[in-house]
């Protein structure tokens, strides 16, 4: 019987394999979590992969694109979106010199997929500051020095051949670094490439994907059984690696891991970059694309790396993570190889936060439904906010909106509890959905199951980039390690100095849903009048105003807006979502920034369950003030 040859790859192909590549990576997530030790013994490194190649699978599914410049190209920049952690890093700079290296091709043949892979690797190294042998450095660079090797033009041989010199390499790596040797387990993030090129290779030879049960030998990168160690390293009685390590000396010298995501048309290239933060720390990888640049660093000033990329373009999201906290988790938790962070978050789709910021905090998002005839449709997941917008320009019947069942709220605090030492939840307000409720009954039937994991639950009070807002303020705090209790207290203090305006453009749709009569909406039409309405303290929606005509619409909402928070007011953050209109965005952010100093402004487009409600044309601006009087309690001493 001949064996099956493929002797090219294209775009579909290329697609389904590195989906597959994808799923290994995230079934493989608490392995690489419990060996991970370098640079900094945290537990993170399966998370941060996971994150990572979760935005590519996401982007991907999203995007079905059929030629194969364009799959590399999506994939690479979602995971610029979605990179967290030294090795998510690492990762998205390969996928970046993979992709520029195909631009303009149909298909590859295996010579031109060495020859990308290459290329990838080669930006990699070019990209460090100092680059480290025994980490995913090695392992790619290995592979590809073996496939530059090899003559052969069928791919099923060609990745069987580069998936084994993957797992030798792998092998090495705690040769090369001590901290390794020390710990008796292999890299981390060179283990997740082994997993990520092992979902391509069992995609091909097999045309299945194939998903390996959990490897728990972290000394090894042989199979995808489950087989542990000969010294028993898979076994749950074990202190993981990392936890291990915990309470010994870092290998960086820095405490916050410092990461940003900055959007412009006049970047700097990477490299100057990197001189300019070269002396603010360590394990600094800087990643460009087009108008995205990205960074990590280790470092004690994580507030001066962020004005700096302030002064670069947008800086559309931020994080810094204490690492001491995240230590500190591991070593109580011992062998507890699934919590790593202090606290996990959980919401819902209706915060409007943008994915870049969603992504980089790692917050977990319960999906809204939208019910189209007998068609469920997840917000977010299934149709993103720009597609629904799109549907509303097109007219004709809308889907009805429906909350989350308690099983959608049951899972996702179930994957929160996985990598969180607690979980918190900020709900949309009981005020304006029953889902709130519905999160209820979820933590109700977790006491139930006896779960052991702490659940503290708030209702915001809030929708939107209001509820947005004290989401992220929420997750800055649990990742610097403020405890639940103290950043529930917070952000009902927050609350209480944060409010949301908008504004429809047409009244039809809150018509269509009962919550304006016909008579106020047929003079509203005929008098050109455009309400203006407050999220209130109570959580609910208020008429606060109006103006005749749109171009009387922004005047009117910002001399209402300065009642709530008067001019020059530091410490204020907003918000800015729209329905369609994307043309509002600047003029509102021009306003903003000339009568305030704002920390930041956020902007982007409406759930799609906020908009069936609002319809077209509708925007609003959401605040947040904070006067820094929490502090002492928040951070005592």
């Amino acid at each position: 019987m001949t064996t099956m040859r493929i002797a090219y790859m294209n775009g579909p192909r290329l697609r389904r394999a590195i989906l597959a590549g994808c799923d290994h990576v995230e079934a493989q997530r608490r392995e690489l979590n419990r060996i991970n030790v370098f640079p900094v013994p945290d537990g993170d490194t399966g998370t941060n992969l996971a994150l990572t190649v979760r935005a590519i699978r996401d982007h991907l599914r999203r995007a079905p694109r059929s030629d194969l410049a364009a799959v590399a190209r999506e994939a690479a920049e979602a995971s610029i979106m979605g990179a967290r952690g030294n090795s998510g890093m690492m990762l998205s700079h390969f996928l970046l010199g993979f992709a520029d290296a195909v631009e303009g091709e149909s298909r590859l043949d295996t010579g031109g997929f060495t020859s990308a892979m290459e290329a990838g690797v080669t930006g990699l190294y070019e990209a460090m500051e100092n680059p480290v042998e025994g980490t995913i450095l090695t392992v790619m660079r290995e592979t590809v020095e073996r496939a530059l090797a090899l003559d052969e033009p069928d791919f099923l041989p060609y990745l069987n051949t580069i998936l084994d010199e993957a797992k030798a390499s792998l092998q090495r790596t705690p040769d090369l670094l001590p901290s390794l040797r020390e710990a008796g387990v292999v890299d981390a993030g060179g283990k997740g490439f082994v997993h990520l090129l092992e979902g391509v290779t069992v995609l091909v030879t097999t045309g299945k994907v194939g998903l390996p049960e959990a490897d728990t030998d972290g000394r090894s990168g042989e199979g995808t059984g489950a087989a542990a160690s000969a010294d028993g390293g898979g076994r749950g009685d074990v202190l993981t690696a990392a936890a291990h390590r915990a309470g010994t000396e870092s290998d960086s010298e820095y405490r916050y891991c410092t990461e940003g995501l900055v959007r412009g048309n006049d970047l700097p290239p990477a490299r100057t970059v990197r001189e300019t933060l070269r002396e603010k720390g360590d394990s600094m990888v800087v990643v460009r694309s087009g108008t995205l640049l990205k960074v990590h660093i280790h470092t004690d000033e994580p507030g001066e790396v962020f004005d700096y990329l302030r002064t670069l373009g947008r800086l559309d999201s931020h994080k810094a993570e204490d690492m001491k906290v995240q230590q500190a988790v591991l070593a109580r938790h011992g062998a507890d190889e699934a919590a790593r962070r202090p606290v996990a978050l959980v919401t819902e789709s209706a915060n409007d936060l943008p994915e870049a910021v969603i992504r980089a905090h790692g917050i977990h998002v319960v999906p809204l439904l939208l019910l189209e005839g007998d068609d469920v449709l997840r917000d977010g997941v299934d149709i993103t906010a720009e597609e629904f917008h799109a549907r509303l320009d097109e007219g004709g019947e809308l889907p009805t909106t429906s909350q989350p069942s308690p099983a959608d709220f049951l899972t996702a605090f179930g994957r929160a509890g996985e990598e969180g030492d607690e979980v918190l939840y900020l709900g949309l307000s009981s005020g304006l959905s029953g889902t709130y409720a519905s999160a209820e009954a979820a933590a109700g039937r977790m006491k139930e199951l006896d779960d052991p994991r702490p659940l503290h639950r708030i209702d915001t009070k809030g929708a939107s980039i209001l509820q947005g807002l004290l989401v992220l303020r929420a997750a800055e705090l649990a990742e610097l390690g403020v405890p639940p209790t103290a950043i529930l207290k917070e952000i009902r203090r927050l609350r209480s100095h944060s409010g949301m305006l908008f504004t429809v453009d047409t009244l039809e749709r809150l018509l269509a849903s009962g919550r304006v009569g016909r008579g106020k909406a047929f003079i509203a039409r005929l008098l050109d009048v455009k309400p203006i309405l407050e999220l209130s303290a109570e959580g609910k929606v208020e008429p606060v105003g109006k103006a005749r005509g749109r171009d009387r619409v922004l005047p009117a909402t910002l001399d209402i807006l300065a009642q709530r928070v008067p001019p020059g007011t530091r410490g204020v953050r907003f918000g800015i979502v729209h329905v369609g209109c994307p043309e509002v965005i600047p003029g509102v952010r021009a306003e903003l920034e000339a009568r305030y100093e704002p920390d930041e402004i956020l902007e982007g487009p409406a759930t799609a369950v906020l908009a069936t409600h609002l319809g077209p044309g509708a925007w609003g601006v959401g605040w947040s003030v904070d006067d820094g009087s929490g502090a002492a309690e928040l951070f005592p001493g």
